[in-house]
């Protein structure tokens, strides 16, 4: 502690960001300060302090700082911090979870109505996002139904042969020339008038539709009608009457227990509720206020920010106001609801948390004996140097040598963290020779280590390999061979589960139901399902490739096309003519080949 009484000495009266370390030089915490001096030596005062800042002191064996322009540069920064070393005494949003939305391309001449998940400034109109069960294909099919606008991609300049859409009323074919711009403009202008709210028009199309069918003996087109009315009833029905059918506002609710925390998100457009989410908080933040604008930062660097936000009166309600203002270039309404109708928006928010917090907490204590705390207790059982924040498990995959590929899953804090996943395509080997494979991919992974990769591929403290003594040797000549000293190496022997480590002859055994073993069993066989997956994807693509091969009218752009759009041959097989036919440059009649030599010759 000498170390951090003399630094404390030293704080300046700035903004910035401060990071907290462990005795291994691992961040453990990243926070911003208006006044760094004030901020940091709140930490070590012998105030009484809530449990888990407690937890986090006890863990600090130093500490940095940055000084920044501003308390909103800090903000900014503290953010990007975290995201780089994910602490894990922070708030952290383990569910990266992004909602669907309808896109609208109004730059085009003939605009066209997609599904998308990412948001851009490219002068299209975007409606959504869509939760809570409401399925975006069923819109989007109902919005073809409807008004026959287009949902492909195809363009709409030259002469296009028109596709079977057109034939049967979904589509008025723009490519093909069929219709003119302003006739198109005023169906765009009425499906985007059913997207914003108004159903009364499609309601009536599809009522007069079903009838039609079920006269002409159609039924299963009438059914297929009668659910669409079904799902705009569903729509219809979260339409909140007391509000402002044009409100754009998400509203944050949050509850505490003292050491877990729980922000509810319900989402508003055009004056319907879309849906909610509930996000378990745990992180070491000193109040309330403080926790909840960490969660909202992090939540909007990678989600839509709405015109309003609906929060709890702790909110640090400037601070959010002149972030999104100066880095997003946004101005978002910020409302502490006190009363009236987004009050009680708020109290709905705020008491599904707090149901939430009580139903998940016990769920959350045992997600940290199965991640945090089985690190440390595997870094106790198997004599580790340092706790293995960062762990890398290898597996190899092929059949007689085909299709040789490798895996790499990066468990962090016992966690998978599916970002950093990499997948190898064997190279050098001839065969089916695993030592070898593993022998290429690991002196592929560490070549990375000392070069300017190594931010996007940090030096793991624990690489794990599925396997018995012999594995470990001939790994460990590999890490000779590139002078790796300070990376442990463990094997997992599957028959009997046994731990092969670098300090001993004999193999370690740890009860089945120890939480260590089974955090090391789940990074094993998810890197085995990850190696399997990418050799089926092979396996299947090259195959499929072979069968096309063989139909005559498919050249190397069609078959790639082909390739692109469905993946497998599993896929293309189950795919409609028409499914086929919406691939460029696949005509209905050469997608009725394709299909009838699929289904005859295979």
């Amino acid at each position: 502690m000498d170390i951090i009484q003399e630094k404390l000495k030293l704080l300046p009266d700035s903004p910035g960001v401060y990071i907290m370390l462990d005795k291994f030089g691992n961040v453990i915490y990243v926070g911003k300060a208006r006044v760094l001096k004030n901020r940091v030596r709140q930490y070590f005062h012998n105030s009484p302090k809530p449990e888990k800042v407690m937890k986090m002191v006890e863990n600090i064996a130093d500490f940095n700082y940055i000084i920044t322009e501003s308390e909103i540069s800090a903000l900014a920064l503290e953010n990007n911090l975290i995201k780089k070393y994910k602490p894990k005494y922070n708030i952290l949003l383990k569910d990266d979870k992004t909602y669907p939305y309808i896109k609208v391309a109004l730059k085009e001449d003939f605009p066209n109505f997609t599904q998308t998940r990412k948001l851009k400034k490219d002068g299209s109109k975007y409606y959504g996002p869509f939760m809570g069960g409401i399925n975006v294909k069923d819109i989007l099919d109902t919005v073809q139904m409807t008004f026959a606008v287009r949902l492909c991609q195809t363009p709409t300049t030259g002469n296009r042969r028109e596709c079977l859409n057109y034939h049967i009323g979904r589509c008025g074919a723009p490519c093909a020339g069929k219709i003119t711009k302003e006739e198109y403009a005023v169906r765009v202008q009425k499906a985007m008038q059913f997207l914003d709210g108004d159903y009364k028009e499609a309601q009536q199309l599809l009522t007069q539709k079903m009838m039609n069918a079920a006269e002409n003996e159609n039924f299963e087109m009438a059914l297929d009608y009668k659910n669409k009315l079904g799902m705009l009833s569903k729509l219809e029905d979260r339409r909140i009457t007391s509000l402002n059918r044009y409100i754009d506002a998400d509203i944050i609710g949050y509850a505490t227990n003292g050491l877990y925390s729980v922000a509810g998100l319900l989402i508003t457009r055009k004056g319907i509720m879309q849906g909610g989410w509930n996000y378990a908080l745990d992180g070491a933040n000193m109040d309330d206020g403080e926790a909840l604008t960490s969660f909202i930062i992090q939540y909007y660097s990678t989600h839509e920010i709405p015109a309003e936000l609906i929060v709890p009166e702790f909110c640090e309600k400037d601070l959010l106001t002149r972030y999104f203002k100066e880095t997003h270039g946004k101005n978002v309404e910020i409302t502490l609801a006190k009363q009236g109708d987004k009050a009680r928006l708020l109290k709905m928010a705020t008491d599904n948390a707090a149901e939430y917090l009580e139903k998940a907490v016990g769920k959350i204590k045992h997600k940290d004996d199965m991640t945090i705390n089985a690190c440390t207790r595997l870094q106790e059982l198997l004599g580790l140097r340092k706790y293995p924040r960062r762990m890398e498990c290898f597996d190899i995959s092929n059949v007689s040598g085909v299709d040789k590929v490798a895996s790499m899953v990066v468990f962090i804090d016992g966690e998978a963290e599916r970002s950093s996943y990499r997948r190898f395509k064997i190279k050098t080997v001839e065969g089916a020779n695993d030592f070898a494979s593993m022998h290429e991919v690991l002196v592929r992974r560490l070549s990375k280590l000392g070069t300017e990769e190594e931010a996007r591929f940090p030096k793991p403290d624990l690489i794990i390999i599925d396997g018995g003594k012999g594995q470990l040797s001939a790994v460990r000549e590999v890490f000779d061979e590139m002078g790796i000293e300070d990376i442990e190496l463990i094997s997992l022997a599957k028959k009997e589960e046994e731990i092969f480590t670098e300090n001993g002859r004999d193999s370690i055994k740890i009860p089945h139901n120890d939480y260590a073993l089974q955090m090391l069993q789940r990074i094993r066989d998810e890197a085995h399902r990850f190696a399997i997956t990418y050799f089926r994807s092979l396996h299947s693509k090259r195959n499929l490739q072979s069968v096309l091969m063989e139909i005559d009218g498919i050249g190397p752009v069609k078959r790639n096309a082909l390739l692109e759009k469905f993946g497998s041959l599993d896929s293309i097989m189950n795919a409609s003519v028409e499914e086929i036919a919406k691939v460029e440059g696949i005509s209905v009649a050469l997608a009725e080949k394709i299909k009838d030599y699929l289904d005859n010759s295979l």
